[in-house]
Parts: C-alpha cells; sequence; structure tokens
C-alpha cells in the first residue's frame, strides 16, 4: 500500500483527495450510498499508484505514505485495505 487514510479525516471526509487522484482508487465518493455512514475515506492499496497527489490538497493532513504512518495510527493501514475487502 502506498498511501494510507488515517484518524484526521475522521469526521471531515473533505472529498478534496478524491478529486486530486488520478487513478479513482479513494471511496466512498459523496455520491455513493456508503459515504453517509463511512467514518472516513479510505484509498485502494492495490489502485493506488504511489502518485502522492492526495497528500498536498487534504486539508486535516489525513493522508500518509505508508512509511510515514504514525505507529499510534498503524491500524488505519488494514482499515484502508478492508474497506475494498482485501
Amino acid at each position: 500500500m502506498a498511501y494510507v487514510i488515517a484518524e484526521p479525516c475522521i469526521g471531515t471526509k473533505d472529498s478534496a483527495c478524491v478529486d486530486a487522484c488520478p487513478v479513482d482508487c479513494i471511496h466512498p465518493k459523496k455520491d455513493d450510498p456508503r459515504f453517509e455512514a463511512a467514518e472516513l475515506l479510505y484509498i485502494d492499496p492495490v489502485e493506488c499508484i504511489d502518485c502522492g497527489a492526495c497528500v498536498p490538497v487534504c486539508p486535516v493532513s489525513a493522508i500518509f505514505a505508508l512509511d510515514d504512518l504514525p505507529e499510534k495510527w498503524a491500524d488505519f493501514t488494514q482499515k484502508n485495505a478492508a474497506f475494498f475487502g482485501r
């Protein structure tokens, strides 16, 4: 997995990262029926191409390269993958 969305996204779900992603790997989108119920947005670990376009547009600094993910949020790696059934 190249990038992970972590705790700061909870309750925010700003979709600027969705718009910035060139491969459409961040979900759920606002028009997805799962959007309202989702705790945060998630990055598909298989589809992510490690471009980093999502990082600078996140208003709450919730997106991290896997190697830079703070230890306190390590469980978000699995949460992101699990959303996509991975």
